[in-house]
């Protein structure tokens, strides 16, 4: 019988190591990477010096956590600052040598100059072993065909992606959804995928517009596995309920492209969500920080903060304490499934959250209120703010499309329920601004809930 055929696990000998087996791992690759990055970057070698840091004092995690976080920002101005000093944007951050770096992999940059990942030919055998790991443990194996309909310019999640599949010896159509709605289509015609990775949003988007495009059901595709990335959803219990239901197919959600953080959930019912393995601590030490004060967090069960994470055993452009803005809630008791590994839930981004009357709300929090209320609903809505939060004077103004089997009679008393529930479990009495369906833009790629109103002077 083919080894494939009964083993569980991509990587047995270290995905099943106990958490004082990877500690020590990641204690002994954090002492290398420090000093290698260190010594190879000019960036990271100001900045330890600036806290009065050498390689040599880093001997504890605790150590450790007293040199500066790096984010976002910081990220682009001094991308920037080496594009003026030496005509591209990685040569004070990147640890490798210029002919050492084999891709550069890029955000989307629709905030701002986008964030690059420098990587060596190392670093991409990395990245392919953890999209292998995700991949086996949610079921594909040699032989299965995966559609790769996310963003395939540059997005970390597109051909790093790719190559991860093909790493572990499935098939992948790399359509990119780019090409739009009906080539996405025409491809699972033709080749007859057994999976699709995509958006939530996409998927919603496929669910209704399959029966006027092609005539059938997205339930008729034949899809067996829908693998969301690239936006919030792929944990909401309401989303994945509309996306298993819609395309009868097992939903995971999963993170980690181009980089070293990786994970994904569990082969679970559809209404529930017990978060995402991490399956690459080898490669990446996560911290959890309190997002006001920037103290630690212990990782316990239940633990949220702020994700920071660092890269170990890399070396192209490694990662040190980089902080996206993401807030994590983490479990590390045994999980249900079997599957080891500690599990995270991506609660929101902080640059996402608003605060009415004192209470924070995310996007996703309002988008689980309003897919209870499917079929009556579309599930598309835009949170419309008259200035940008994370500050907003109530109500909360959300925009949302009502069915074309609703009448407009109806909207009162469907109101009414909306309201009720998102005073229960949002906490929130927001005013719901109604529209007919198909009045929303749809996104293809990720998907912007807050929408800044426009107002004339």
């Amino acid at each position: 019988m083919p080894f494939y055929k009964v083993r569980k696990l991509w990587n047995e000998k270290i995905e099943t190591l106990s958490r004082d087996e990877i500690r020590a791992l990641q204690l002994k690759r954090l002492k290398k990477q420090v000093s290698y990055n260190y010594q190879n970057s000019l960036f990271y070698r100001n900045k330890m010096d600036d806290a009065g840091a050498k390689p040599g004092d880093i001997q504890s995690f605790e150590t450790f956590s007293k040199i500066p976080l790096m984010t976002k920002d910081e990220q682009r101005k001094t991308q920037e600052e080496s594009i003026e000093r030496y005509g591209n944007p990685y040569a004070l951050m990147a640890c490798a040598p210029r002919e050492k770096i084999v891709r550069i992999n890029s955000t989307s940059g629709t905030t701002g100059m986008p964030t690059l990942y420098t990587l060596t030919q190392h670093d991409i055998d990395v990245v392919n072993e953890m999209h292998a790991r995700k991949y086996w443990r949610a079921g594909i194996r040699p032989g299965d065909i995966m559609i790769q309909a996310l963003s395939l310019s540059m997005f970390t999640g597109g051909l790093p992606l790719s190559q991860g599949i093909m790493h572990m010896g499935a098939c992948v159509v790399p359509i990119g959804i780019e090409g739009g709605t009906k080539r996405v289509l025409d491809f699972i015609r033709l080749t007859a995928p057994a999976a699709i990775i995509a958006t939530p949003s996409f998927g919603q988007y496929m669910i209704e517009k399959c029966p006027q495009i092609i005539g059938k059901d997205a339930k008729d595709l034949g899809l067996k596995w829908f693998f969301c990335a690239g936006e919030p959803g792929g944990g909401n219990p309401e989303v994945r309920k509309m996306l298993a239901q819609g395309f009868g197919a097992k939903v995971f959600d999963h993170t980690g492209g181009g980089h070293a953080f990786h994970g994904i959930s569990c082969d679970e019912p559809p209404e529930q969500f017990s978060g995402m393995h991490f399956i690459s601590e080898d490669h990446c030490l996560l911290e959890l920080l309190d997002p006001n004060t920037k103290k630690p967090i212990e990782i316990e069960d239940n633990a949220s903060g702020e994700m920071v994470f660092t890269f170990l055993d890399w070396e192209g452009g490694p990662l040190m304490r980089y902080s996206l803005g993401d807030i994590l809630r983490v479990s590390v008791n045994p999980c249900q499934c079997g599957m080891p590994g500690m599990r995270f839930k991506i609660i929101g981004r902080a640059d996402d959250m608003l605060i009415i009357k004192g209470v924070n709300v995310y996007p996703e929090a309002v988008k689980t209120a309003i897919l209870k209320f499917r079929p009556k609903v579309t599930g598309f809505f835009q949170i419309l703010l008259n200035k940008p939060g994370p500050l907003v004077e109530p109500p909360l103004n959300i925009m949302l499309e009502y069915d074309k089997s609703v009448s407009k009679a109806e909207l009162p008393l469907l109101e009414e329920k909306m309201l009720s529930l998102f005073k229960e479990e949002v906490r929130i009495a927001p005013q719901l601004e109604w529209v007919s369906a198909e009045t929303l833009p749809r996104e293809m790629k990720k998907t912007n809930f807050i929408k800044i109103k426009e107002i004339n002077a």
